[in-house]
């Protein structure tokens, strides 16, 4: 069963699908096929750090992607970051170029930041 806020990606034509409400179906189908469950990764092993990282600023939070800047290259960038906090869900789409940051006006201690890479998948903190 889909949970809240889980995120699907489809293996043959790389649709991304967020669950906005959790029903009582056992796969999400696109394509024919399942789609996979992206994992929360949590721990950065590689060189490029993929690891959202939270700041505190004057709208709410500040979130970078890694404590090393994530590259932002065609072939290799974040394609958004999230926030999600008191029952909300804040979306960045960004773009090769951009710099992988984004401010949301997110309050509270109970913020979960989420980054996706178009290589590497799903990235929380």
């Amino acid at each position: 069963m889909a949970q809240l806020y889980s995120i699907y990606k489809c293996s043959i034509c790389g649709n991304i699908i967020e669950v906005v409400h959790a029903g009582g179906g056992v796969n999400l189908i696109c394509c024919g096929q399942p789609m996979s469950l992206q994992k929360e990764n949590t721990v950065d092993a590689s060189k490029e750090k993929h690891v959202p990282v939270v700041e505190k600023s004057a709208a709410g939070i500040r979130v970078k992607v890694g404590v090393v800047p994530h590259p932002m290259e065609e072939k290799h960038y974040i394609e958004w970051i999230e926030a999600i906090s008191e029952g909300r869900s804040c979306r960045r789409l960004l773009k090769p170029g951009e710099k992988p940051e984004a401010e949301f006006d997110a309050r509270g201690d109970a913020v979960a930041v989420r980054a996706y890479c178009n290589l590497h998948g799903l990235w929380k903190s």
